[in-house]
């Protein structure tokens, strides 16, 4: 066996190896982050006219409603993102908010994202950000409700099939 064949199937048991720690890890981001999203969003509910007079500083529409919505989206979002129930969407819907979030509240630090990357990293939306964004794209992960629910639904070939 040459010395590149023996690299190659290094590499490949190594891959292997670390693709063991996918599921893990993203139960764990699932588990934190969920947990995040749900208490910011309980906080917020629970101080929803602070929450609005912040909306209004940043010249919201319909800052009042604007505040219930968010802190919904972010308590029940994060729920439903720790126990793993609807992820990609949920990961859609949480990602979506926190560039709302950049946009709306950290516009300089997401102007910054090329020239000063440091800046954008350390503004208060990017951990939830970007733990959405790794829900989004990678899924749940097996240790999902997401997963055991295929697991139990009959298989079908197409979406029309009853």
């Amino acid at each position: 066996m040459s010395l590149l064949a023996r690299l190659r199937a290094l590499y490949l048991s190594a891959v292997n190896l670390l693709n063991y720690g996918q599921s893990p890890l993203l139960l764990a981001v699932r588990l934190y982050w969920g947990w995040q999203f749900a208490q910011t969003g309980w906080g917020k509910l629970h101080r929803i006219a602070q929450v609005t007079d912040f909306f209004t500083s940043l010249g919201l529409p319909q800052p009042h409603l604007t505040a219930i919505f968010v802190s919904l989206v972010e308590f029940v979002g994060g729920i439903l993102l720790a126990l793993g129930l609807g992820s990609r969407i949920i990961g859609l819907v949480l990602f979506l908010n926190m560039s709302v979030a950049y946009w709306t509240a950290d516009r300089e630090a997401l102007g910054q994202i090329l020239s000063d990357p440091g800046k954008f990293y350390a503004a208060d939306p990017y951990t939830f950000w970007f733990a959405a964004l790794m829900v989004l794209i990678f899924g749940p992960g097996q240790w999902a409700l997401d997963s055991l629910i295929t697991l139990l639904l009959p298989k079908s070939n197409s979406l029309s099939d009853n």
